[in-house]
């Protein structure tokens, strides 16, 4: 078997990233798949945003070309490419089930890892019964976050110009909101649930825009982010590591292939 070439990922996880909103950070997307090279590229949801499409202006220009043409060039160059819509774009799920030229879309996907661990790939969306608050806290919930985002672009247009990193404030804020932290522990709750009633390993998802990579009684829950607001991407290496990466490839968490076999030899003494 051939070696994979240095800086080849076996897998990478993207979701959330809602183009053609103008919240959308579209050219450090780009800049990100410019120098990505991976075996199999799943797009876990939200990737075009037709919720904002349809009921607001669409923001597409330079930056979003680039990120559909960076797309194309992966796939030409020989890596596979799992779509899962999401609820944003929700429509594509009339064609879950097909093999199209470019893709495959899926309603959900179970990725193997290198050391066989069985990872349910899935957006999200599905868990909203299970975590969401009454319909009209909802709405102030989400015209807050937009808000909310407005205030990180103009932040950070600063930061740029003052020479300093990207920086999240909605990421800031949420983490010291008490209901958003509830609402995320009962999402990542309803995820493990899913997975073990599959018989699974853990979880990939999208979909709260909260990225995280951790192990918790034998189970991985990997959440990629999002490229509104946490700017993040989850791989898998060929020796079967799992790291969550920031926009600029710094690895912001990691599971070690050794961890995870560790956590198997308990379950099953258990």
């Amino acid at each position: 078997m051939t070696a994979p070439a240095a800086g080849r990922r076996r897998a990478v996880f993207l979701s959330d990233l809602h183009l053609g909103t103008k919240h959308c950070h579209a050219a450090e997307l780009a800049e990100f798949l410019t120098g990505l090279d991976c075996e199999r590229l799943y797009l876990v949801g939200d990737i075009v945003d037709l919720w904002w499409m349809t009921s607001r202006r669409a923001r597409w220009g330079a930056a979003e070309n680039r990120v559909i043409e960076r797309l194309h060039a992966l796939r030409r160059a020989g890596t596979e490419i799992v779509y899962i819509p999401g609820n944003h774009d929700r429509p594509f799920r009339h064609l879950c089930g097909l093999a199209m030229p470019a893709i495959r879309v899926r309603r959900r996907a179970i990725h193997v890892t290198a050391d066989g661990r069985r990872l349910l790939v899935v957006h999200g969306d599905d868990y909203d019964a299970v975590t969401h608050f009454g319909n009209l806290q909802e709405k102030f919930g989400d015209w807050l976050y937009y808000r909310i985002l407005t205030g990180n672009q103009w932040l950070n247009r600063l930061r740029r110009r003052a020479g300093l990193r990207y920086w999240s404030l909605s990421e800031f804020l949420k983490r010291r909101s008490g209901a958003a932290e509830r609402y995320i522990a009962r999402f990542v709750d309803a995820g493990f649930q899913d997975a073990r009633r599959r018989g699974l390993d853990g979880i990939v998802c999208g979909h709260i825009h909260r990225a995280a990579l951790f192990e918790r009684d034998g189970m991985i829950y990997a959440n990629d982010g999002d490229w509104v607001e946490s700017l993040t991407a989850f791989v898998e290496e060929h020796d079967g590591c799992l790291r969550l990466l920031s926009h600029r490839g710094e690895t912001l968490a990691e599971l070690p292939a050794r961890v995870r076999e560790q956590a198997v030899e308990q379950r099953q003494a258990a």
